[in-house]
């Protein structure tokens, strides 16, 4: 293995704090937090979950679909196994995500759990690292996928 300076480190460091943030912005419903992960305009690829969610759209767009996950009773989003590839001012991070969707409905608990990867597109900035690009590839589920339609996700 190469030997690794520490400004990589420290850039790697940095990196996942973005990465882990954003799991931790929309389990708390701190939209202010989640707006301040991103550039102004992002490109984002969920077609693995849904054919329609791939687009450019502004940060507040962004927001105001992932405000939707208040509908829920609960979530939460587990990021690891973090992967870096930084060159110069552009990073891109792969990482593990398993995300819990909770709602109750007609006095029954409901779920659905979606695995799979993150991969995360960003740039340094003059307020450290931003996403600009990122993308959920679903690589498996439990629990009844109807939840989300049943929160209004859809």
């Amino acid at each position: 293995m190469a030997a690794i300076d520490i400004q990589t480190l420290i850039d790697r460091a940095a990196i996942s704090d973005v990465v882990i943030a954003y799991a931790t912005a929309v389990d708390t419903r701190d939209w202010d937090l989640l707006r301040s992960l991103f550039t102004d305009h992002v490109f984002y690829d969920f077609r693995t979950f849904d054919p329609d969610l791939y687009a450019e759209i502004s940060v507040d767009e962004l927001v105001e679909r992932a405000m939707k996950l208040a509908a829920f009773d609960s979530t939460q989003h587990i990021s690891s196994n973090h992967r870096h590839t930084i060159v110069g001012d552009r990073a891109t991070c792969v990482s593990y995500m398993q995300a819990s969707h909770f709602l109750a409905r007609d006095g029954e608990s409901s779920h659905c759990i979606l695995y799979g990867f993150y991969t995360n597109d960003l740039v340094r900035t003059g307020q450290g690292w931003k996403i600009d690009r990122y993308a959920l590839t679903v690589t498996g589920q439990t629990g009844d996928p109807r939840v989300f339609e049943w929160a209004g996700f859809f």
